[in-house]
């Protein structure tokens, strides 16, 4: 064989494996490219996730504080409405007492007594509504009634924060751990937990679904 001929063999040869080391090198470059793509994306993902979770956080808190609220507020007002009601049926029935000795007094007596009957039907009418003070039974039981709603409200409320919270709390871990094992897949189930999580907390905000997750 020409000696020429064998030179250009091992040249084509060297050339063909530097074109491969090169080849490969724009490979690794390429994946670590893409890798570090994937990465960025996920840790904003999770940043993102983490933002959710401050706000579900928030509202959690918020619905379990009106909750208590109210309910100490519907207590303290029943309470009140029921203090009133014994307050005015002792007045009625001092003044139906009155009523029924009123004929037997003697008339110099008859006069006082219909001045205490008319103070007594007076305050027993006022005890039933005052809408100047909003201390009246009417307004009691109407204040009451809200605050209970409310209470109700937040009860409702609560579960869904609750579930939104932790699922949101999952979602982050699995978000961290596909940044690690740079797996998309595991990427893309964090993604739709918090998606999950997100409408729980809208709801819970909104309440625009009953849920049987209470």
């Amino acid at each position: 064989m020409d000696p020429t001929d064998v030179t250009d063999v091992t040249d084509t040869a060297d050339t063909i494996s530097e074109a491969g080391e090169v080849r490969e090198l724009v490979e690794r470059e390429e994946q670590r490219e893409r890798r570090d793509s994937f990465r960025q994306r996920a840790a904003l993902s999770i940043a993102g996730l983490a933002m959710l979770l401050a706000i579900a956080s928030l509202g959690g808190g918020n619905a379990t504080k009106n909750m208590l609220n109210a309910n100490i507020q519907a207590s303290d007002t029943y309470s009140f409405y029921q203090a009133k009601t014994i307050r005015q049926t002792d007045y009625r029935l001092a003044q139906e007492e009155l009523e029924l000795l009123l004929p037997t007094l003697p008339p110099e007596q008859q006069a006082l007594a219909r001045q205490r009957i008319d103070a007594y039907q007076s305050t027993v009418a006022r005890y039933e509504s005052e809408p100047q003070t909003g201390e009246g039974k009417t307004e009691l039981l109407a204040r009451a009634t809200a605050y209970t709603a409310d209470r109700d409200r937040a009860a409702k409320q609560d579960p869904y924060f609750d579930y939104g919270q932790a699922l949101f709390q999952i979602a982050i871990v699995l978000g961290s751990l596909s940044i690690v094992a740079a797996s998309p897949r595991v990427l893309a189930i964090a993604l739709a937990m918090g998606a999950v999580a997100a409408l729980l907390t809208l709801n819970g905000f909104l309440l625009l679904a009953d849920l049987p997750i209470g």
